[in-house]
């Protein structure tokens, strides 16, 4: 798989997540602004609010890269990243599994806690519209997610520390829509539709996922070849 496709199915499964990004994230964003009042109306808060979260991801993105490639210099390079996209493979297609509610059982989601969450996301508008907007941004990006969690850890098999963070930018930018317009366009739309955009998102995930893991079944094989191990 090109590393154009893989951004490519970020990106959709940003954009087709848009209805569970309003579901879950759309009335969290809408009070924030709400309590900021008149000074948090205009473009330049939402820009501080929106830039701030799909930056997280960014980061994550990076962060996942990089974790991926020390894993990767620690061992028998070739090998060792066969397996690692391997298993990268596996979990994406888990996540996206448990998305769709096919698994027993729900895999638990790594984020910031929801408690603590929300006591410092809703103090976060008293920093005033730019810096309280950023702030709230900030954490609206570290909420537990499956479809970002499932992208970060595909990540984690990106070739380099850019991409992994391209990689999760993608994801983002996907989500920017629906989160910019979530009052005028998708915030309109019933928990059916939003469960059917979702669905169609976990669907993404899981072909990236099995692209993944193919990936590195086929890099494994090869490198399994060229040794003795």
């Amino acid at each position: 798989m090109t590393a154009e496709l893989d951004y490519t199915l970020a990106f959709m499964a940003g954009i087709l997540g848009s209805g569970h990004c309003v579901g879950m994230c759309g009335s969290l964003v809408s009070a924030c602004f709400v309590r900021m009042g008149a000074a948090g109306r205009g473009v330049v808060p939402a820009a501080a609010y929106h830039g701030a979260r799909v930056s997280v991801y960014a980061v994550v993105g990076l962060a996942a890269a990089a974790l991926g490639l020390a894993l990767v210099s620690t061992g028998i390079v070739g090998k060792v990243q066969g397996i690692l996209q391997i298993v990268a493979g596996v979990i994406v297609i888990a996540l996206g599994l448990d998305i769709l509610g096919l698994l027993p059982r729900r895999l638990p989601l790594i984020g910031l806690p929801m408690a603590l969450f929300g006591r410092y996301y809703f103090a976060a508008s008293a920093k005033g519209p730019v810096r309280g907007a950023a702030a709230a941004g900030l954490l609206n990006g570290l909420m537990p997610c499956a479809l970002t969690l499932a992208v970060a850890v595909k990540a984690t098999a990106a070739p380099a520390v850019w991409q992994g963070g391209l990689l999760m930018l993608a994801f983002g930018l996907g989500t920017l829509p629906s989160m910019l317009f979530v009052s005028l366009v998708l915030g309109r739309l019933g928990a059916q539709a939003r469960g059917w955009l979702l669905k169609g998102a976990a669907v993404v995930v899981i072909i990236l996922g099995a692209a993944t893991l193919m990936q590195g079944l086929r890099f494994f094989a090869v490198m399994k070849n060229l040794s003795n191990w």
